[in-house]
């Protein structure tokens, strides 16, 4: 069996994640640490005791995640020696694939993802920007929408996360209009999200500009396995420059269906969610019935792991 790992992003956090993890093992623990110590800020405190809106500003909420992330794949991988085929993740969850590959040191990683937090939020006036869920319709149809939403600012499709979802991110009245045609195209249905920024499109231009150096600074090792890019939906190459995919990524919207089919092409014939919820396992079941998944963040997921990877 090829397991393929799964690393979560944005709306995945919730108050009190990763805590059990960080009380039951030692390789848990040495991760918050790091964490921490790479951000002179207790991460454990934010993530165990931080109320809903503190881990909903998104300069918190992309290193608490990736560090319950990490956390995790440390501890899944010393438990169980796991040895996935490949492994990818939705959005910031890319950073904590190219961390457990081994690509990325987690000191610098979750560094940046705080950065990419605060330029993401500052990059567009809260109010300004939004995002919204097309639900049953096309991509071709969904990019029309948008291309009739543009009449009134930028709009443009953020995720296509697979099962019928697309998301689409921009200025506020162009997403708004978009959600209008896409209805008017025959959505099952158009839903705001309640998120701080519209991200994954060209607003998030002045946060891409202002990462570059810092995602450029950072030392890039070798891949101890295959990771899917989710602005390619193609396995990272031996000569490719990490910092300047991931960089696109901010402004790219994410091919996850495509990374899905990625994973499956380049062995992968189960999936793990390593991290915070389980949104990705849900979506891969709507994307590929064929494929079992799974997913782990506390002690009391280890048995149930042990049995799906045996």
């Amino acid at each position: 069996m090829g397991i393929g790992l799964l690393f979560p992003g944005q709306a995945s956090q919730f108050p009190g994640m990763g805590k059990e993890l960080h009380d039951a093992y030692p390789a848990a623990r040495r991760t918050f640490e790091e964490a921490s110590e790479a951000l002179s800020r207790d991460v454990a405190a934010l993530c165990f005791r931080g109320t809903e809106e503190e881990l909903r500003r998104t300069e918190n909420t992309q290193p608490a995640i990736f560090t319950v992330s990490v956390a995790a794949f440390r501890v899944i991988a010393a438990e169980t020696g796991v040895r996935p085929v490949c492994a990818a993740g939705h959005s910031l969850g890319e950073y904590s694939a190219l961390v457990a590959a081994g690509v990325l040191p987690l000191r610098d990683a979750v560094r940046v993802l705080r950065s990419r937090g605060i330029y993401m939020q500052e990059a567009v006036p809260v109010g300004e920007g939004a995002m919204a869920a097309i639900l049953g319709l096309a991509p071709k149809l969904v990019e029309e929408a948008c291309r009739k939403g543009a009449a009134l600012g930028v709009v443009s499709p953020a995720n296509y996360n697979g099962g019928g979802q697309i998301v689409i991110s921009g200025a506020a009245k162009a997403v708004a209009a978009a959600c209008e045609a896409a209805k008017a195209a025959g959505a099952k249905r158009a839903l705001p999200l309640p998120v701080s920024a519209p991200f994954h499109c060209a607003l998030m231009g002045p946060a891409a500009e202002r990462l570059t150096p810092e995602l450029r600074a950072i030392p890039q090792g070798p891949f101890a396995f295959p990771v899917v890019a989710n602005v390619t939906a193609a396995v990272y190459g031996s000569g490719d420059a990490v910092a300047e995919v991931l960089i696109r990524q901010i402004t790219a919207p994410v091919r996850w269906e495509e990374s899905v089919a990625a994973m499956r092409a380049a062995g992968a014939t189960s999936f793990l969610e390593v991290g915070p919820g389980k949104v990705l396992s849900g979506l891969v079941r709507r994307i590929d019935r064929e494929a079992p998944s799974s997913a782990f963040c506390a002690p009391a997921d280890l048995v149930a792991v042990r049995a799906f990877l045996a």
